[in-house]
This record gives structure tokens, sequence and C-alpha cells, in this order.
């Protein structure tokens, strides 16, 4: 589809690595800065997606990864039985397709959850010049392992937590998302709606209204639409690492 004039001139005013602000978080981290003028000659700037629409498809040919630039994505795989998981939600700076490494083709289908730009890295090119720069592998190992270390994390959420701890652990590693990105970790919006919150708990939507009613009764939170403030961080904390009694 062609792109328009607006997004042409988006394209063109696009910041790059060395100026731009994520890039303490983003791979670019560990370089020099004579390194990072090659690293950023191998992205692909794509033209801003717009809220519901697709960066990939499942299925689809795995060619790239991506780092958000802006805005937040959620990953969503269609099961056998029709029934679709939501298995991720991505904020800006972190990576987007390293699970499409392993088939050469992305297990499941991200969408825009609001108007998002994204840095399309090609991974052919990533690879290559991973091996000129020992610290750009060495990132991108981490970002691999951290992707690890979230799958597992989830995979304990969803097995031993109870609904109130699996929302609390939600919201305090939200909180601390936002905080690592020099936002506040007290007060923020939720890009994904609460629907999109219970698929991936596990949860059916009323239950996530019910909890988070429950919280804000309990003075640990205050909701207004999807905007939160937490109000007792220590407390939500308490709650998410609660054991679970067997």
């Amino acid at each position: 589809m062609p792109i328009s004039a607006s997004q042409r001139r988006s394209l063109a005013q696009a910041p790059r690595c060395q100026t731009c602000s994520l890039s303490s978080l983003c791979l670019p981290l560990a370089l020099q800065i004579e390194d990072i003028s090659q690293f950023d000659a191998i992205i692909r700037r794509r033209a801003p997606l717009k809220k519901g629409e697709a960066l990939f498809h499942q299925g689809e040919r795995f060619s790239s990864v991506f780092a958000v630039r802006s805005g937040s994505l959620k990953q969503v795989t269609s099961e056998g039985n029709g029934e679709d998981q939501l298995t991720n939600f991505y904020l800006p700076s972190e990576l987007v397709g390293l699970d499409g490494i392993d088939d050469e083709c992305y297990p499941g289908s991200v969408v825009a959850l609001e108007t998002t730009t994204v840095c399309e890295i090609p991974f052919k090119h990533l690879d290559a010049l991973s091996e000129q720069l020992p610290e750009l592998r060495g990132q991108l190992y981490r970002s691999m392992s951290k992707e690890l270390r979230d799958d597992r994390r989830m995979m304990r959420l969803l097995s031993r937590k109870t609904a109130d701890q699996r929302l609390a652990t939600f919201l305090t590693t939200l909180s601390d998302r936002f905080r690592r990105r020099g936002y506040s970790p007290y007060s923020f919006r939720l890009s994904m709606a609460r629907a999109d919150i219970g698929n991936y708990l596990g949860l059916a939507v009323e239950t996530v209204s019910r909890i988070l009613s429950r919280l804000q009764s309990q003075q640990v939170v205050a909701v207004s639409g999807r905007e939160v403030n937490i109000l007792d961080m220590p407390r939500l904390i308490t709650l998410a690492d609660e054991e679970t009694p067997t």
C-alpha cells in the first residue's frame, strides 16, 4: 500500500540511533559511537502502524526483528481449536520477532494497540554485523535471554498464582517497564483493553474488572477508564509476591 505524504515526512524525520531517546535501552546499548553508525545503516524505518494494523501475521516467513520506537503492540497466537491466545505485549525499546528465528516463521500475529512506530532490522544483516561487533552480539543474546525469562515467569504466573496475584503481578511488571523507560511507575495509561489483559492472564474480563474494583476499594490503586494510579505500591508488590497456599 502506498504511503501518504505525511508518512513520508514522518519517515524522513525519524530519529537515528545516535539521537533516539531509547538508544540506552535498545540493541545499540553496548555500542561505541563509531559502531552505532554501522548498526544504523542496516535499519529500515517503516511508516507508522495504525491501531489494529498488523506488523506481521502468524505463519509469515521470518526475515526481520523489530524495535518498538513508540506506541505498543500485542502478540496473538491462533490455536488449533479456533481460539486466540494473547501471548505478549511490547512497549518502546523492546524487540519483536525474536521467537521466529528457530522455525523461520513468526509463531503469532503482532498488532498495534495504538499508533506505533518500529525500526525494522533485517535479521541476516543483524547476524552478519553481530559477527563483527561482539558487543552487539552480547546485547542480542541478553535480549533473547530476557524473553526466555519472561516466558518462564509467565508460565509460573498462570500455573501457580491466584487471579488477584496474576493481576497484581501484571500491574507491578508494567510499572517497572514504564520506570525503566523514564516514565512514572505510579501513573500510566493502559493501551490494552481489559479483555486483552484477561486473555493474557487467563482470566475472564469480568474477573479483571472485579479485582480492579476490589483493589480500588482497598485503596491500592485508582482506576479511571484506562488510566491507572498506584496508590500503595508496597501492598501491590506484597500481593503479587504472596505464596499461594497448597
